[in-house]
């Protein structure tokens, strides 16, 4: 077993390495036993471990989104080629997107509305790249559009814009990347079905899209074809687009919601909906926030996960069926660290890495190996690599990422 460093490797048996020099810079070739290794990280002067990262897909493969090179379902994680230099990767309601480690950007899937912005509208069933540009952060997948960060925090997107998805103040699609305004300040995005929540490094909270049920959170049901900020505070600090719905999280750690609320999707202990931010609760423990179709989930800072909406196909994870119009907890464990869903499937990420699944399973998007629904969380596989599993909550497809 070994580690790669910059600059070499290092084993169990010591071998010719690349270090640091005494914590000034610069490097000396040599044997490095492992006692020498520990104190330099102690001191924080060895370099960090580049991981290998490896992309995976399942689920339904319409119009080739698993991005596997052709449009055969899966029922359990397949990987994306062999490369393992991926950085970030989403999945859309029928297209896919990824960063890699060296800022290219990729996509691949359903490109009617050129959603996966290469300047056409041809489904493509491999990963191909957008652009040639190196600066790709960030890369997120919506309904039929798709939004994404550069490293100078300026925003882009393409895609279809009937809405006003785009944030570009335009409601004509594009099928190459186009900059929202001219900010560099763009900090957490999240793209709903139709609409898009994003906060700014100053705090500020800002929606653009279609308003139909309020999910904007401005006060109206007006749609927006630009960002505009939801009231006037600077303590936001994450947000959760879903259908039709919006949840943001508050510095302070408190949860709100706003939007549609037919089933109870809000938290809020009723099926009203909002128009501006409401608080869910009165608690300030708050740490991650994700929207479905219809449903939500959280973590808490203590690491148990809650969940709340509509429970048909067994989507919130509580054993049974049973719509929540407030928080529930899902089973006792306090060791979730991250929570994403899809139309009506769950999927979430412990502490120690592993990946767990419930809900829809019509087309095996659990990663299961089978097509059977289920209403508690499962083990997806064995594996305790698993970093990210970032899914639109109008998909039936699972595009994730490991590291080793």
């Amino acid at each position: 077993m070994s580690g790669k460093w910059p600059g070499g490797f290092i084993t169990k048996n010591a071998p010719e390495v690349v270090g640091p020099v005494g914590g000034e810079g610069g490097s000396a070739p040599g044997i490095w036993t492992l006692d020498q290794v520990a104190d330099y990280e102690k001191q924080g002067l060895w370099p960090k471990p580049i991981l290998d990262a490896e992309l995976y897909a399942w689920g339904w493969n319409g119009q080739g989104r698993l991005g596997l090179g052709d449009t055969t379902n899966r029922s359990s994680p397949v990987q994306i080629g062999a490369l393992v230099n991926w950085a970030y990767a989403s999945a859309g309601q029928d297209h896919s997107l990824a960063t890699k480690k060296d800022g290219t950007l990729w996509s691949w899937g359903e490109n009617g509305d050129g959603q996966l912005g290469i300047g056409n509208q041809i489904d493509k069933s491999s990963p191909v790249q957008v652009g040639a540009l190196t600066d790709w952060t960030e890369a997120l997948a919506g309904g039929k559009f798709s939004i994404a960060k550069k490293s100078d925090g300026t925003l882009w997107s393409w895609g279809k814009a009937g809405n006003g998805e785009l944030g570009n103040g335009s409601t004509a699609n594009k099928s190459s990347p186009t900059q929202i305004g001219a900010l560099t300040t763009w900090d957490k995005v999240s793209p709903g079905g139709l609409h898009t929540l994003a906060t700014r490094t100053d705090g500020t909270l800002w929606s653009w899209g279609y308003n139909g049920n309020g999910q904007l959170g401005d006060g109206t049901t007006t749609n927006r074809s630009s960002p505009v900020q939801i009231g006037a505070l600077t303590t936001w600090s994450s947000v959760g687009a879903g259908y039709q719905c919006s949840f943001a999280i508050k510095t302070d750690g408190t949860l709100w919601s706003w939007g549609y609320n037919v089933l109870g999707q809000l938290g809020l202990g009723d099926k009203t909906n909002r128009y501006s931010p409401v608080q869910v609760g009165a608690l300030t423990n708050w740490a991650q926030v994700s929207a479905g179709q219809l449903y939500a989930l959280a973590i808490k800072t203590d690491g148990t996960l809650w969940a709340w909406g509509e429970g048909g196909n067994g989507r919130l994870g509580t054993g049974s069926t049973t719509d929540y119009s407030s928080p529930v907890q899902v089973g006792a464990l306090t060791t979730w660290a991250k929570v994403s869903m899809g139309e009506a499937s769950t999927y979430a990420i412990k502490t120690d890495g592993t990946a767990w699944a419930w809900g829809d399973n019509g087309v095996g998007q659990l990663g299961l190996g089978n097509t059977t629904t289920i209403s508690s969380p499962v083990q997806i596989g064995a594996l305790t690599t698993w970093s990210t599993m970032e899914i639109h909550s109008g998909s039936i497809h699972v595009i994730a990422i490991t590291k080793s």
